[in-house]
């Protein structure tokens, strides 16, 4: 051990304030290649500012919008408690920028913010040098810079800052051991847990690393248990101000009378457990142990019906490949490598860090959990890295070669960094078109008034239109996303009646608490067994649909198309069994095309033969059933010729004017989306269109 501890440094409080502000600048100066590359695209800026690019960011920004203007409708689910809306309203009042340059810029200015407790915890352990190193390294790794660049407007831009504060702390009072050290620890916890609600179980994995390390390393030392109490406080389930209360009472118990702090402490530390399990406990992280690592692709929702599961479908949350993993966490696998090495070895030769192991757990469980969780072991694994190239340069004895050495080190370790965040080319959710035509949309529909489409879009729809939706990027549970999924895909007599069936029972189910449960709810009041039963049952009798209460509008946007299959997966499925149909409705879609004379060769092998009018799908020729050409001519006038070739087969739709072929069955052809939005085929009777645009269209729900 004595090996591997390094000299301690001596550096002083200004030249860690500099080494701070040089990685600060460093981290800012990193996200702004996103603004410089995408300053001169036109349709990526709206009011004179870049959009942002991820959709949840349109979820806060509501919610600061809103308490911005001091009201919202009922039941429309914006954010005006959420701690990032509240952040940022406030310091909308004082910080003299527009809105949308406060929301594009927060993240880059605040997630670099992670250098401060890197720099930190290396001062802590007198290897400045080593924090500062990692914090360069940490701030643009892959992960956390995907998660923290400009116009990534989320809460992860201070859900890696804020714990690192707290182990900060907890090291540093392990380290100095006085008692006025220990509010703080409570404060960073309950600042966590305020800004990210989600953080409850690596909060309780810290704790229990605290206490392991003070029994396995100094059981006997009396302080080492008073971090630990401090850190349970902190992660109480209650309101910010009772657990700073609760905390400077203890506080002042221990400050003011120390004869009684052996005594009684371990009757108080039992009292604050009984509270932890009384106002949580485990339940919470047995809830996101379910969530994350046994997910099924169908779950049993309300009513007893099986409903796929979202997860399934989310990136994000799948199973990632080693190099992927590897170079989320470090940039290359090489670099990873060394940084595990290393930091065993720091752990081995500066015993506090452990504190920083969960931070590494959660970050290792996204090998099976999804690639979101690797942004957790960035900061850990950076001080490991660190920590190994100045382990290897100590030997080296002339001042100016070191720094030469570990500067080469340093920058052979961000360059992979920096590569991914050049090419790193994320665009804005929407485009100026699309945006122009839900703001045009805002200024037509009510407040009141519902939007349908996909949950993807229902953050920026509720922003720009300041309307209401089904789903949305939270709310996309099964029972929700099924009806919603159904009138995409349905036929627009079936799609018009559920979309009136979901809006109304939305409406009465956040009166008595059951908006997830829709389906299962009309189902039981209209006493029938299936969604298919029931929605013919209206057909043949329409004075059983609920009336009216608000407008409807569904919108379609180009950018659908490209999921349009997940769509299907949320209803094309049978509630009553758990096992979801073996084969799915036929959808095929090609950006690529290219004429051979005989042939018309697409992507992943897939070629029309127009002598047999057929379609060559691997070994398999399929007959062409009908083929249609859609365009807009001079006049932007949509004009389709069709051609019908066989009674039986695929259907294919040459897109034009966007370069697009489709293969389709049956299913799909008729399905609202496609009828509506690739044909602007509508049932006059049940909608009528309100804008036609080519990037995105919406209807109006006549019933």
């Amino acid at each position: 051990m004595r090996l591997l501890k390094l000299p301690e440094e001596n550096i002083g409080i200004k030249f860690s304030l500099f080494f701070i502000i040089i990685a600060y600048i460093f981290s800012l100066s990193m996200r702004y290649i996103w603004v410089a590359d995408f300053q001169s695209v036109p349709q990526f800026h709206w009011h004179n500012e870049l959009m942002l690019n991820t959709n949840d960011g349109y979820w806060y920004a509501e919610g600061a919008r809103d308490i911005l203007q001091g009201h919202h409708e009922p039941n429309d689910l914006s954010p005006i408690n959420e701690p990032l809306s509240l952040l940022t309203a406030w310091l909308s009042k004082i910080v003299p920028v527009s809105f949308e340059t406060l929301i594009l810029y927060m993240p880059s200015f605040l997630g670099s913010l992670i250098v401060i407790p890197i720099i930190l915890i290396g001062r802590s352990l007198g290897q400045t040098s080593i924090g500062f190193i990692a914090a360069l390294i940490a701030s643009i790794t892959n992960s956390y810079y995907n998660r923290t660049m400009t116009g990534y407007y989320d809460t992860d831009m201070l859900t890696i800052v804020l714990p690192l504060f707290a182990v900060y702390f907890i090291i540093f009072a392990i380290i100095h051991q006085r008692n006025r050290f220990l509010i703080p620890i409570t404060l960073a916890f309950a600042l966590n847990q305020w800004w990210y609600p989600q953080s409850y179980s690596l909060n309780s994995a810290i704790l229990v690393m605290t206490f392991i390390y003070a029994v396995i390393f100094e059981r006997k030392n009396h302080y080492l248990y008073k971090i630990a109490l401090f850190i349970i406080i902190g992660v109480l389930s209650l309101p910010i101000w009772v657990k700073l209360a609760i905390a400077i009472g203890v506080f002042s118990f221990f400050h003011f009378r120390p004869a009684l702090d052996q005594k009684w402490f371990w009757a108080l530390f039992g009292a604050i457990i009984l509270i932890y399990f009384a106002t949580g406990g485990i339940d919470p992280i047995w809830a996101q142990l379910k969530g994350y690592l046994f997910r099924e692709s169908v779950s049993s929702e309300a009513g007893g019906l099986h409903f796929y599961n979202v997860a399934q479908t989310v990136r994000e949350a799948g199973h990632i490949p080693f190099n992927v993993f590897a170079e989320r966490i470090s940039g290359h696998t090489i670099t990873f490598i060394i940084a595990c090495v290393g930091y065993a070895l720091a752990v081995i030769a500066y015993r506090p860090l452990l504190i920083t192991l969960p931070l590494v757990g959660l970050g290792f469980i996204a090998m099976s959990a999804g690639l979101r969780f690797t942004i957790y072991a960035v900061a850990p694994m950076a001080i490991g890295f660190a920590y190994f190239i100045v382990l290897i340069s100590r030997p080296i004895e002339k001042g100016w070669l070191k720094y030469i050495v570990l500067t080469v080190f340093t920058g052979v370790a961000l360059y992979p960094n920096y590569l991914h965040i050049q090419e790193y080319k994320t665009p804005t959710v929407f485009t100026a078109d699309e945006v122009s035509t839900l703001e045009r949309l805002g200024k037509i529909a009510g407040h009141e008034d519902y939007v349908i489409s996909w949950w993807d879009y229902g953050y920026p729809i509720r922003y720009y239109s300041d309307v209401k939706t089904l789903v949305d990027g939270a709310k996309h549970s099964g029972d929700v996303n099924y009806p919603v999924s159904y009138i995409l895909t349905q036929s627009q007599q079936n799609t018009a009646d559920m979309a009136r069936l979901s809006v109304e029972y939305t409406e009465r189910g956040f009166e008595t608490n059951n908006s997830n449960e829709i389906v299962a709810t009309m189902l039981r009041e209209y006493k029938i067994d299936s969604v298919d039963d029931l929605i013919d049952s209206i057909q043949l009798n329409p004075t059983i649909l609920p009336k009216a209460t608000r407008d409807i509008y569904l919108y379609l946007p180009l950018r659908m198309m490209d999921i349009l299959p997940t769509v299907t997966l949320f209803s094309y499925l049978d509630l009553k069994s758990a096992n979801n149909p073996s084969q799915q409705p036929f959808f095929y879609m090609s950006q690529q095309a290219q004429d051979t004379g005989k042939t018309i060769n697409l992507e992943s092998g897939v070629s029309l033969i127009k002598d047999t009018n057929s379609i060559k799908i691997g070994n398999q020729e399929v007959p062409i059933k009908s083929f249609f050409q859609v365009g807009y001519d001079a006049n932007k006038k949509l004009v389709t010729n069709q051609q019908q070739f066989a009674s039986n087969g695929l259907n294919v739709i040459y897109m034009a004017s966007y370069g697009r072929f489709l293969i389709v069955d049956d299913f799909y052809l008729n399905s609202t989306y496609i009828q509506l939005f690739v044909f602007d085929r509508y049932d006059k009777s049940l909608f009528e269109p309100v804008i036609l645009d080519p990037m995105s269209k919406i209807y109006k729900l006549k019933l």
